[in-house]
């Protein structure tokens, strides 16, 4: 018995010895990190403070967050956080005032600076740390408000048939929606890949497409679009009030009841409780007139009126239902017509064929508003396609593919009856989640 009971106390030694000091598993070797922020101009960074910058861990294992701030030179010391893979941020928001006193320049609203590092690695080594630069990315009139991507139920919903994108006028002066282009950022949905140059982010290195001049910041001045869409109109024809949105449908019309398809079959959700009605959708997008075998589900709604296609992907305006995706939407004030911007091939190793897609470059310059989604499983999450300056994070619906959720921006402020969504190019502070998808309904 002696002999059982020491043996017993040798193991439980052994372990408490193992748990304190030598444990692979990471959770029971927390480990010292810090975190050093910067603004990436060198002039901004002798005008502006570094104190109080807000950090966010999120752990990609449970998806937890712990947020912290900076001490006023721009660091802050974790004592002890477990290792693993974490999604890294940091922001600061500046008064308006304040940032015109500080650097000379005057602005209107308040400046947001954000920067990011998705899916960090922290091993079990102490004293690693990680150096975030802060840019400050476009705020505009528009914003994109809400995102239906997830679609409903493949047997009892309307599967993806029932996506949509909402558009938000977030300024206090009519917008006219004439003319204003909405893109489907382009970027690589897997790790794994060997038959292209990558970025250290894993990224598509656009810096090696085919034809790619060699005298521009190809990867960080640019968003590649697999879909360019634009909205019509004659320059005032589609006048947007303040606090008011246009919904671009894939299909307008009432999911919740049953249609005729292009076929001639009747097409019918199970469970009308489960999508959504786009019948009352501001535009639509058609793809059957650029397609040999169209979808059956992709009828045009004489109401409603259809969106300019210069790209497309697939056979209808079909989001990424897993959610792995980048929107932008931008106005062209340049000279040179969208369509006749420069398009290239992905960068491969290997020459592309003469026959290869091409996919067109739209300067940082032109973007308004972006928002980047992503799953909700975080092992299958993929790298990301905006720069921190476009979008700091990203954003998801909690329920996953076909879950009839949509990702929707939050409410900052209603001043005079007028909702002022929040923009600080970080969509994981932006935006939220609705559990039934809402055609200009608000969080």
């Amino acid at each position: 018995m002696k002999k059982t009971i020491f043996a017993i106390a040798v193991i439980v030694s052994l372990f408490s010895a193992c748990k304190k000091y030598q444990g692979d598993i990471p959770e029971i070797h927390p480990v010292q990190f810090k975190v050093i922020t910067s603004y990436a101009s060198d002039n901004l960074a002798k005008a502006l403070p570094l104190g109080k910058v807000k950090l966010t861990f999120k752990n990609n294992k449970n998806n937890k967050e712990n947020i912290y701030s900076t001490q006023t030179d721009g660091t802050f010391s974790l004592d002890s956080i477990s290792p693993g893979s974490y999604d890294i941020s940091a922001s600061i928001e500046i008064s308006a005032s304040e940032y015109s006193t500080l650097t000379g320049e005057t602005v209107s609203k308040n400046v947001v600076f954000n920067a990011s590092e998705k899916a960090r690695t922290i091993t079990i080594e102490n004293g690693q740390s990680i150096h975030l630069k802060l840019i400050a990315g476009p705020t505009g009139p528009w914003v994109i408000k809400q995102i239906y991507f997830a679609g409903s139920n493949t047997t009892t919903g309307a599967s993806f048939r029932d996506q949509f994108i909402e558009i938000y006028n977030n300024s206090d002066s009519v917008l006219y929606a004439d003319s204003l282009y909405i893109g489907e950022a382009l970027g690589i949905q897997n790790f794994t890949a060997v038959n292209i140059y990558r970025q250290p982010n894993s990224q598509y290195d656009w810096s090696k497409a085919q034809g790619m001049p060699t005298n521009i910041d190809a990867n960080n001045d640019y968003v590649y679009t697999r879909a360019v869409l634009m909205i019509p109109g004659t320059g005032k024809q589609y006048p947007v009030q303040p606090g008011n949105s246009i919904v671009l449908a894939q299909t307008a019309v009432n999911h919740k009841a049953p249609f005729t398809g292009s076929d001639g079959k009747v097409i019918a959700a199970r469970d009308p409780s489960l999508t959504i009605d786009l019948s009352g959708a501001d535009f639509e997008a058609y793809y059957a007139p650029f397609l040999p075998r169209p979808l059956a589900s992709d009828i045009d709604n004489p109401l409603v009126p259809n969106v300019d296609v210069l790209s497309y992907n697939g056979t209808d305006l079909i989001l990424e239902t897993s959610g792995r995706m980048g929107y932008i939407i931008f106005k062209n004030p340049g000279t040179t017509a969208i369509k006749d911007l420069p398009k290239y091939p992905y960068p491969t190793i290997a020459p592309p064929s003469a026959s290869a897609d091409r996919y067109y470059q739209i300067p940082r310059s032109f973007i308004i508003d972006a928002v980047e989604t992503q799953t909700n499983v975080a092992t299958s999450r993929v790298p990301k396609k905006l720069i921190a300056s476009l979008d700091a994070l990203y954003t998801y619906v909690p329920n996953g593919i076909y879950s009839s959720q949509s990702v929707i921006r939050k409410t900052e402020a209603i001043v005079n009856g007028r909702i002022i969504l929040k923009d600080t190019n970080n969509s994981a502070e932006d935006f939220d989640f609705l559990p039934l998808a809402n055609p200009r309904g608000f969080k």
